[in-house]
């Protein structure tokens, strides 16, 4: 039920017909009588700065999830973000901080690292390969360097997102290992896509599955689908793999208590949500 008492959570990015957090948090709001909503809300990305400054003028907003193609402009639009969001160079939650200070953090990572530790991953001192250094990859590599992985290898087309990732984490890691240029993915102990390949068939894969060794642990942030064709082929060898859906799971009870809202599990939200994969 909506009211004039509800407060809305805009989710912001375009296009909108992959969002799937309304199908999760709602239902969750539901079953615990809060009076939140979440709405999803289109906005291209020359229209975006505009757009997030007007959202926060509305008198029932609680907060913003923000998600591609919007993560990195987020950073330089707010008053202050957090460690996290300032490595990642991306942020994907705002709210209003004192005297209507806008907020940022960052926890794509937090859900995804979250998500393979419950699994029984060992990332203490291990080599990973992050395929992808936008906004998700970014806060993934950010938030492994936090669990304590020895080397992170970084790769991306454009040069200037992985030098650039590679400079921040050396900054506020200085004895991590950082490595860039290359997508093969032998002699990693973990290796994740961190690009938007998947969401579409025929999407060419992010590297070479047939170099990923089988005792390798393959992480997925492609949510369109439960079992994207990388994590076919990946299962097929023999991996261990973690679906883009987890993150998603693992990372929102972070985001209630960000919000300032009654947090669960991410076993309870999967109980009480109607996502469905097509």
């Amino acid at each position: 039920m909506i009211n004039g008492n509800t407060e809305i959570i805009a989710h912001i990015g375009y296009p909108t017909h992959a969002f799937k957090a309304p199908m999760i948090y709602n239902p969750w709001f539901k079953k615990c009588g809060v009076n939140v909503k979440v709405v999803p809300m289109g906005s291209k990305p020359g229209d975006f700065p505009g757009f997030l400054k007007a959202v926060f003028q509305l008198s029932n907003i609680r907060g913003a999830l923000i998600t591609m193609p919007h993560k990195i402009t987020t950073v330089g639009l707010l008053d202050s973000v957090s460690p996290t969001a300032a490595i990642a160079g991306a942020c994907n939650a705002v709210r209003l901080g004192p005297n209507g200070a806008l907020q940022g953090d960052m926890f794509d990572g937090e859900g995804f690292v979250r998500g393979l530790l419950r699994k029984g991953c060992v990332l203490q001192g291990v080599r990973v390969l992050v395929v992808g250094c936008g906004g998700v990859g970014s806060a993934i590599a950010a938030s492994l360097a936090a669990a304590g992985v020895a080397e992170l290898g970084l790769f991306d087309p454009r040069e200037e997102s992985q030098s650039g990732l590679a400079q921040r984490l050396q900054r506020h890691y200085p004895q991590l290992v950082v490595k860039t240029g290359s997508n093969d993915p032998a002699g990693y102990a973990v290796v994740v896509n961190g690009t938007p390949m998947g969401m579409d068939p025929g999407d060419p894969m992010p590297m070479d599955v047939g170099r990923i060794d089988a005792s390798a642990f393959v992480g997925e942030v492609v949510m369109k689908s439960e079992m994207t064709a990388f994590l076919q082929a990946a299962q097929a060898r023999g991996c261990r793999f973690q679906v883009g859906s987890d993150m998603l799971f693992e990372q929102i009870p972070a985001y209630l208590e960000f919000f300032g809202l009654p947090s669960t599990t991410p076993e309870e939200l999967r109980a009480c949500a109607t996502l469905q994969y097509s």
